[in-house]
């Protein structure tokens, strides 16, 4: 996985990592990363299999620790961690695609996913897009509808990484697609960033982990590999390896 670092040299290199990943993705390979020197990646969407894997992930609980998000049983055998933020187009991919193989085994109890939401990409893009949708996403837990709301904002998210487009009253939009999610206490939390002190909080996290691009996902401590993350069976593969199916 390609990950840039911060600095006007790093965006210039995102630049050309975007047309490497292009040229790759004709011969089907891709992987490429979004990093806080990122100022010009594109991608994003209204795709629509993040969505269903929200969906799938209804019945199951979530909890937050810290700046970390947690969907699954707690005392599951197996921990897959995820790094993301909500304005990158590969988090989307990820979502997309090597996510949906997580389903499965978290409603079956044998894995718990721990989220890290990051908000750098306001920093590096302007505006405020992922600070709000990580301060709605921790409003979403406490509607119980983190796995519905969280799948959705990626399934909406934005064709153009630069489109600041997360705004409250966009969310809210997003949020009235889930039955049971909009109401008082979402709404006005969405509205007043009532969780803006836990979104700095989930960015310490990543930073404290010395996480330097999005989306990084660690299997039972070990990172998985940067290329699988984008399709379903081969990050399925790295799940089986580390004794997950």
């Amino acid at each position: 996985m390609a990950v840039h670092k911060a600095g006007r040299k790093a965006g210039r290199r995102a630049g050309r990592v975007g047309a490497a990943v292009a040229a790759a993705a004709l011969i089907g390979v891709a992987a490429s990363a979004c990093g806080p020197g990122d100022d010009d990646a594109k991608g994003g969407g209204s795709g629509k299999p993040s969505a269903s894997a929200g969906a799938g992930l209804a019945d199951v609980p979530a909890s937050v620790k810290g700046g970390v998000i947690t969907v699954g049983d707690p005392k599951a055998k197996h921990t897959v961690k995820v790094y993301e933020d909500p304005r990158c187009p590969f988090c989307k991919k990820f979502e997309d695609g090597g996510a949906q193989a997580l389903v499965k085994p978290v409603v079956d109890g044998k894995v718990k996913v721990e989220y890290t939401i990051a908000s750098f990409l306001d920093k590096s893009l302007g505006g405020s897009g992922s600070v709000n949708a990580a301060n709605a996403f921790r409003a979403s837990v406490e509607a119980d509808k983190f796995p519905q709301f969280h799948a959705a904002v990626f399934a909406h998210q934005p064709a153009q990484e630069t489109d600041d487009a997360y705004t409250p009253a966009f969310l809210l939009k997003i949020a009235g697609k889930i039955e049971g999610l909009r109401g008082g206490a979402f709404d006005k939390a969405v509205k007043r960033g009532t969780y803006k002190k836990w979104v700095g909080e989930a960015m310490n996290s990543f930073s404290a982990d010395g996480i330097q691009g999005t989306p990084t996902v660690f299997i039972d401590g070990k990172k998985a590999d940067g290329n699988a993350l984008y399709e379903q069976p081969a990050f399925a593969r790295e799940l089986k390896a580390a004794g997950i199916s």
